[in-house]
């Protein structure tokens, strides 16, 4: 089910196993899914439903064993680590829930390393991250470092960061977990005004009532969707 724009996650038959001991965990089987530019889903299910090992494939964090993978329209489960890697930084926006920021670098610069990777010279990474910096309404402490900041502030920090290289998509696993519910309030605000501006949004939660802020939820059990349903 997709009712947005054009196709930015295309995936056709995606399976990934894992050896355990003797035996073997098929933690996807067969998954077929499409998400529109602009839309904003969640991915739900318990633990070992499959939903950690989806998330890492649609983050070019791991390759399936059989089926096709198309992102914006680039065939990335035939790619090799560099091109991945590639892709992960210009295509793929990562917000985490531990954060995941250098603890000696300013909000500023923690918010300019994807461009540094890019490849971008020293007054555009500047000017892009401060400008991101202001958009989540942290322009006051951009030279904040993080132990300066809230959970809250340190979380818009890592939205920047996933923002400044103008991904196709913002990929969100467990954003708010480790926030306390105001402030995972104002997180998911936060979310709610990206995907008003256009941003394509995948959030992996176990958490309802994060994922009905999402317009379409989709929910995994034994490694295969069992529901995907649209609300408003």
């Amino acid at each position: 089910m997709s009712s947005a724009g054009e196709p930015v996650i295309h995936i056709r038959g995606i399976a990934r196993s894992f050896p355990m001991g003797d035996a073997v965990v098929h933690a996807l089987r067969g998954i077929n899914l499409t998400i529109g530019r602009g839309e904003y889903t969640a991915i739900m299910g318990p633990s070992g439903s499959g939903k950690s090992t989806l998330m890492n494939i649609i983050g070019c964090l791991d390759r399936p064993d059989a089926g096709e993978y198309t992102l914006n329209g680039k065939p990335v489960s035939r790619m090799g680590d560099a091109e991945l890697a590639h892709v992960r930084n210009r295509e793929i926006g990562f917000v985490f829930q531990t954060f995941n920021l250098l603890q000696r670098a300013s909000a500023l610069r923690n918010v300019e390393l994807p461009l540094v990777y890019a490849g971008a010279g020293r007054r555009e990474r500047r000017e892009r991250a401060a400008e991101g910096l202001a958009r989540v309404g942290l322009g006051d402490r951009m030279h904040h470092r993080p132990n300066e900041l809230s959970g809250g502030q340190r979380q818009r920090v890592a939205i920047a960061r996933a923002l400044v290289n103008r991904p196709s998509i913002v990929l969100a696993d467990e954003p708010t977990g480790n926030l306390d519910s105001a402030t995972a309030t104002d997180i998911l605000a936060t979310f709610d005004q990206l995907h008003a501006a256009g941003n394509t949004i995948v959030m992996v939660t176990h958490d309802d009532d994060v994922a009905h802020r999402a317009k379409r939820i989709i929910r995994l059990r034994d490694g295969m969707i069992e529901t995907d349903t649209a609300h408003a």
